[in-house]
């Protein structure tokens, strides 16, 4: 009876052992961070958004929370003082790194600047890029991807760097407003705000950016160097995340039209402009192109952003990049 009663108690203990072997380990809490997009009013920056509402970032044990600044420089300065871990920002922002913000570029993830546009008022007599000359352009920031394009333009066109005068007006509504009082003779912004100001015929956009960069950088993800050092694999995880996030954009047409529309309420016919237009740019590795970092490198030269070129471990890593991702699988 003993043995039996032994023999029960080794049976027991086994198939308890059995179910806890089978039965899922406990699941890790999401590491918090906190990710800066440049300006809130792009559709190049709603896969944050959408990261976070379709679940992708959750899938990679990730509780992101989004922060939204006014222009590059006001991303840098968030950065560098801790603010935010991780930034959406432009390639040409990439020179704050150089000149000490602790940030470095982890992934490049938007090339020609389709998505930016030179806007005038509906009624404006400028009709060509020629009618810029001496004009005022409104910019996000001092030091952003807005100023730098709208100097662009003026090297492009013989002017010299000043050619076009530049006033920061902060993105979004703020240079819209300045853009339909006439304050400006023109504005560097979305091209999804310059659709949206043709529909309601208070603006129309005069030209798109990659005619004048058609190998370029537009957008990166930045990361705090602090970052990089100790918590590689977040670092790791967020870039995956991110570029997950643009591959079920890619297969999700209809969903991520409704999704950035309830982040930049512009509308079903702009925002599908937006998309058909800027997807195809949206990058699916997240590798730097080095044609257009030479031309970025060179330009920050000519504008006197940098005395010299620099070294690319001075503004990025590719510690990060190919990213590969299996599938878009992971939104909920």
């Amino acid at each position: 009876m003993r043995n039996i009663r032994h023999t029960a108690t080794l049976l027991s203990l086994a198939t308890a052992l059995v179910a806890l072997g089978a039965a899922p380990p406990p699941a890790h809490a999401a590491d918090t961070v906190r990710v800066g997009k440049a300006v809130p009013t792009a559709f190049t920056f709603t896969p944050l958004d959408i990261g976070i509402k379709e679940g992708v970032f959750a899938r990679h044990q990730l509780d992101v929370k989004a922060v939204n600044f006014t222009g590059d420089a006001k991303l840098q300065q968030g950065l560098a003082s801790d603010g935010v871990d991780f930034g959406l920002g432009s390639g040409p922002g990439m020179a704050f790194a150089v000149k000490g913000v602790p940030v470095r570029a982890v992934a490049a993830y938007f090339g020609a600047p389709v998505n930016i546009a030179a806007t005038v008022g509906w009624n404006s007599p400028i009709k060509k890029v020629a009618d810029l000359k001496g004009k005022i352009m409104a910019v996000s920031t001092v030091g952003s991807l807005t100023a730098w394009l709208t100097q662009r333009i003026s090297i492009h066109e013989g002017w010299g760097p000043d050619g076009i005068k530049i006033v920061a007006t902060g993105g979004g509504p703020a240079m819209t407003s300045a853009i339909i009082s006439g304050s400006v003779d023109a504005g560097m912004g979305s091209y999804e705000s310059a659709l949206s100001l043709q529909e309601k015929q208070r603006g129309r956009p005069l030209v798109t950016m990659d005619e004048f960069a058609p190998r370029f950088i537009t957008h990166v993800i930045f990361a705090r160097t602090q970052m990089i050092d100790e918590k590689p694999a977040v670092v790791e995880r967020f870039v995956q995340g991110f570029f997950a996030t643009l591959e079920w954009m890619r297969q999700h047409r209809a969903e991520t039209i409704a999704d950035a529309d309830e982040v930049l309420h512009e509308g079903k016919t702009v925002l599908t402009g937006a998309f058909d237009r800027e997807m195809p740019v949206m990058s699916k590795d997240g590798r730097f192109d080095p044609v257009a970092l030479k031309t970025i490198k060179e330009s920050w030269v000519a504008l006197k952003t940098l005395p010299k070129m620099p070294q690319d471990d001075q503004f990025l890593t590719r510690k990060f990049v190919p990213v590969k991702i299996a599938s878009a699988s992971g939104a909920k």
